[in-house]
């Protein structure tokens, strides 16, 4: 009789996965792909990038092998500045379809993200093999050989890309750029007046054309053209901070400073603004200039004056050295003498001079970051320009070029979408906290929270008869507090009529959910007693005993030195701090394994030993645990997460960034903020 029933369960359970399996099939011949294609297009384009990859993902999974849903998807992450994550998109496109010069362009534009220019002009030509007749991918490849200070080559370029449309204004504006960093500033505006009377409106060929007058002195019509600008686009701190410089060289200064508040009003990070307003103020003899000197030294690092003054006076001492060392030995004396009052009385020129090398190695390195690209389509650069100022003041100013980028990527207005740019907003950096197995009512299923399939679980709530409905996951249940105590009740009775393993397993679930540890572990404990082959037992037990020490952690002031972040905090382990309780640890470790001895595919006891001992400090051995934990689950988001994070504390920031991007592409929204802070 006993064994007629264990046929007819397992027929049931065949049947099952028959049926769903079906339905499953069904489903999938019924489902309009390229409607879910189109959604994920339009998403990308109104600026929803984690929504369409949500339904890129859906179109994979049905159509694993569609070349288009992968560049797609390429695409959203790309916006989200996962340009790893995106680069593995367009690698799987690519192999798919080796002739998709789309793919091949875009990813070029990802590598010179990641300023790997080699690979992007490499991209570039593959991209133009198949469509040499894109204006596009000429400007692209201008602006990565720009980066790579291939002056000529860049030129060269544009012109290929004028060639294919003499009207491109983004190889126009491109092309003006290069020759102002050559040099070729009459060159430049005549590049800038033909984009004018092309985009009469576009502010930014105005904010470049200033730029070019001021290199011939033409301050008056420089002043026109940041006038214009302004007026086309109000909300420009480029053209109010290099409307200031004018300003500055014309003596104005409080108009200067004027025009320097509105800098820092529309941008109050823009280091620039405030190293000028600082010297205006100081000529001016106002307070307040050291405090913006402070700030832009802080902002950047270029701009702290007082270390680049060292820097000089070292050069000069090294250049001094050398002459020296390379006197002829019989003159060596006398000529020790002589220098050693040529050397006082040269010293001012000798510093004025290197500082003006310095000031031309600094715009050499600007100049070639003017070429560097964003991913909107308006990009705004830095270059450095100075002059001297009266009283030997040195004057370290900085004026804007606008890059030009042709590379098509979706626009979109920020403040518009709720989610957009999600990269920019910033988070607390933290591992993904343990699996717990927690309830709710029967017919209350949170739908908001993703439910991962387990068949343990599965098993305990068919005995249970669905009621409660037992569930696992690390998002908060504080909402359910009721619901456990009600619970608690519900098993009393249950263990009056029959004390078995199973009711002892969820009167123990329901104790540790309502923060009763001590009672749970007794609940548990006797659970194993009656069951020693029951794996949730042990996994539960685990858990309760991690959150117990947990709580005594908090409550002695110590926790902050288990969290785990990124960067300025430190990440380290203090797990030798609390020597009392390596005991507990290892008892909870011990549990994880029983449990997973008891169950080999119980992957989230995978995931919660490899937190316990990424807060041992034993990180080898908590990547392998989420290896395998992966292996099991391949769609395991927080693992990916937890593994991101580590790889990147372990300075495999590649790896970690590659697993960061499978994270929030699998719904951890959060990982690109962390990919944007600490991997590009």
């Amino acid at each position: 009789m006993l064994f007629l029933s264990a046929q007819i369960k397992t027929m049931k359970r065949i049947f099952s996965v028959i049926f769903f399996a079906s339905i499953f099939i069904s489903a999938g011949a019924q489902m309009n792909i390229d409607h879910y294609m189109r959604v994920g297009q339009t998403r990308t384009q109104i600026g929803n990038y984690t929504g369409a990859i949500e339904y890129f993902n859906i179109v994979l999974r049905f159509k694993p092998h569609l070349a288009e849903a992968y560049f797609y998807r390429g695409i959203a992450k790309h916006q989200l500045e996962d340009y790893r994550g995106a680069i593995e998109d367009y690698n799987t496109a690519i192999e798919i379809k080796p002739f998709y010069p789309q793919a091949y362009t875009y990813r070029g534009m990802a590598y010179h993200n990641l300023r790997d220019f080699k690979k992007a002009i490499a991209d570039y030509d593959k991209a133009l093999e198949f469509d040499p007749d894109n204006d596009n991918i000429y400007n692209n490849r201008g602006i990565a050989k720009l980066s790579q200070k291939n002056i000529d080559g860049a030129i060269e370029d544009y012109n290929l890309a004028l060639k294919v449309n003499s009207k491109s204004t983004y190889a126009l504006m491109n092309r003006s750029n290069a020759k102002i960093v050559k040099g070729d500033i009459k060159g430049a505006i005549k590049d800038l007046n033909e984009v004018i009377i092309i985009r009469p409106h576009y502010a930014g060929a105005y904010l470049n054309r200033g730029i070019a007058r001021f290199e011939l002195e033409d301050y008056a019509s420089a002043l026109r053209d940041y006038d214009q600008c302004i007026k086309l686009d109000p909300k420009s701190a480029l053209a109010f901070n290099n409307r200031g410089i004018v300003k500055h060289k014309l003596e104005d200064y409080s108009g200067a400073i004027i025009d320097y508040n509105m800098a820092i009003q529309l941008n109050p990070e823009m280091a620039s603004a405030y190293f000028n307003r600082a010297m205006a103020k100081e000529i001016m003899k106002l307070p307040g200039y050291e405090n913006d000197y402070k700030i832009a030294a802080q902002l950047n690092p270029k701009f702290d004056l007082q270390s680049r003054i060292i820097d000089a006076e070292q050069l000069a001492q090294n250049q001094q050295k050398q002459q020296s060392s390379s006197s002829q030995s019989g003159q060596q004396n006398q000529n020790t003498n002589a220098g050693a009052g040529s050397s006082n009385q040269n010293q001012p020129n000798s510093n004025t001079s290197n500082q003006s090398q310095n000031s031309s190695n600094t715009t050499n390195q600007n100049n070639q970051a003017s070429a560097q690209t964003n991913d909107t389509e308006n990009k705004e650069e830095e270059k450095d320009i100075f002059a001297e100022q009266p009283k030997n003041h040195r004057d370290k100013r900085r004026t804007n070029l606008m890059i030009e980028d042709s590379r098509e990527l979706p626009s979109y207005e920020e403040e518009e979408i709720e989610d957009g740019r999600i990269q920019n907003k910033n988070i607390v950096i933290d591992l993904q906290p343990i699996f717990i197995i927690s309830a709710f009512e029967k017919n209350a299923v949170d739908y908001d929270r993703f439910q991962y399939y387990n068949a343990a679980i599965n098993d305990i709530n068919e005995k249970n008869n669905y009621d409660p409905l037992l569930t696992i996951s690390n998002k908060s249940n504080a909402g359910y507090q009721k619901v456990f105590e009600n619970f608690i009740l519900f098993f009393n009775e249950k263990i009056e009529i029959q004390e078995n393993s199973h009711n002892y397993l969820n009167r123990g679930i329901f104790y540790s959910l309502t923060r009763n540890y001590n009672k749970s572990i007794e609940d548990l404990n006797r659970s194993i007693e009656l069951d020693e082959r029951q794996g949730i037992a042990y996994f539960s037990r685990a858990n309760c005993r991690y959150k117990m020490l947990e709580e005594i952690e908090i409550l002695a002031g110590s926790n902050q030195d288990f969290t785990v972040k990124l960067g300025e905090i430190n990440y380290e382990s203090q797990g030798n701090n609390f020597e009392p309780a390596a005991l507990d640890y290892q008892q909870i470790l011990e549990d994880y394994e029983a449990a997973m001895f008891l169950n080999p595919g119980f992957f989230f006891g995978l995931f919660n030993r490899s937190y316990i001992k990424i807060r041992l400090g034993e990180y080898k051995s908590a990547i392998e645990d989420l290896n395998r934990a992966i292996e099991l689950e391949p769609e395991f988001a927080e693992a990916y997460f937890n593994r991101g994070l580590t790889r990147i504390f372990m300075d495999d920031v590649e790896g970690g960034a590659l697993d960061l991007s499978r994270a929030g592409e699998l719904g951890i929204y959060g990982a690109y903020n962390i990919i944007k802070r600490y991997c590009n």
